[in-house]
């Protein structure tokens, strides 16, 4: 049995066996076996009634992508009986051509050739054309699956890091992104004790085998057009400036999917310290407004002139008492001075009687010591 083609272009022969077909159908059944093992494993038991149902439907293509694989099989099978009915039919007519070359003549028989063999080359391009298409087929239907899987693991990912996110900050509003909705994968608003929006934090998801710096302008762009305050990316592979775990690359924080809630952590901190000092520096500012009012208005200018009005009645009032206290001080010194003169009237004459019998007081004792004029 003939296995070779002719090639139209380069006129080599390529080999077309069996074993060929039956390892690409085999590589492919153990690669969409594989991804839908993997998806199976990542998936969690907390995965919401949204993700088994997408789960679901990822089953129902990949079914669908092998029924489409069976046809195309089915399909390349048929052609190879087609291909090999072909072969016994140019053998057979090459036999017969044989057997009547003999009889024929010359021109007759390099006439019946040429069309032989036109006739063969077209159908044999068609085939070749039909083999490529299949092919081609084979290979969409691998990518395809691939991407699935790929898309899948983001949307577990995603969904998983949305759950951690409600669970450590339950006061936040934590809002995913639609499917099909440019932006985000998750959008974060921060809110205080108090119930305050502090600020917004979008959050992307990714989970590929190669880092691309175009994520980091994408989610820039994304938080101009969500009026977001912080940008942020979850991914598995980490350029170099966050080979450590964590960095900011261009005002991008990028971060590994472990070091996820830490990072939330000082970014919620950072949005709520910011709110809380713009708050003062606000309250700062409108009392000091409402502060210069009240001193530029009439109220506080009557409130001064009374004030004063009542300093003065008191100062009057002080001044008058002093007056009366000063006279009145005065009238009881003449009164003390008249009794102490009247004592020592009567001490003096009682001293003059009764001699140095009488008791000494010291007080109306006259002395010209230092020490007893000093008391």
């Amino acid at each position: 049995m003939n296995t070779q083609l002719i090639c139209p272009h380069c006129k080599k022969p390529i080999e077309l066996t069996d074993a060929l077909t039956q390892q690409l159908k085999d590589q492919v059944k153990d690669t969409l076996e594989r991804e839908y093992k993997k998806e199976l494993e990542n998936a969690k038991a907390e995965s919401n009634k949204k993700l088994l149902e997408e789960i679901q439907v990822l089953k129902e293509e990949r079914e669908k992508k092998q029924r489409e694989l069976e046809v195309a099989q089915k399909a390349e099978l048929e052609l190879r009986k087609e291909k090999n009915k072909l072969d016994e039919e140019r053998r057979t007519f090459e036999l017969e051509k044989q057997r009547q070359m003999d009889k024929e003549r010359d021109v007759i028989r390099q006439k019946t050739l040429e069309e032989a063999q036109e006739k063969f080359h077209l159908r044999e391009k068609e085939l070749q054309q039909k083999l490529e298409s299949t092919q081609k087929s084979l290979e969409d239907a691998q990518r395809k699956a691939t991407q699935g899987s790929q898309q899948l693991q983001g949307e577990v990912q995603e969904l998983d890091l949305e759950l951690m996110f409600h669970q450590v900050f339950p006061q936040d509003m934590i809002e995913p992104v639609g499917k099909g909705v440019l932006g985000a994968d998750i959008r974060h608003i921060v809110k205080s004790p108090m119930g305050t929006v502090c600020g917004t934090i979008l959050w992307e998801c990714k989970r590929t085998k190669q880092w691309s710096d175009g994520w980091v302008t994408k989610l820039k762009n994304d938080v101009l057009s969500d009026k977001a305050n912080i940008p942020a990316i979850i991914s598995e592979v980490l350029p170099e400036e966050a080979k450590s775990g964590i960095g900011l690359i261009n005002g991008v924080w990028v971060a590994s999917s472990k070091l996820a809630i830490p990072l939330a952590t000082l970014l919620r901190k950072s949005l709520l310290d910011v709110a809380k000092q713009k708050k003062i520096k606000e309250n700062q500012q409108s009392k000091a407004e409402d502060l210069y009012a009240y001193v530029t208005s009439h109220d506080f200018q009557h409130q001064v002139e009374a004030m004063i009005e009542i300093y003065q009645d008191m100062q009057n009032q002080i001044q008058k008492e002093r007056v009366a206290f000063e006279r009145s001080w005065k009238l009881r010194e003449q009164q003390v001075n008249r009794l102490l003169s009247g004592v020592a009237g009567i001490y003096g004459s009682m001293q003059g009687i009764a001699g140095q019998s009488l008791p000494s007081i010291k007080q109306l004792e006259f002395s010209n010591t230092p020490e007893d004029r000093a008391e």
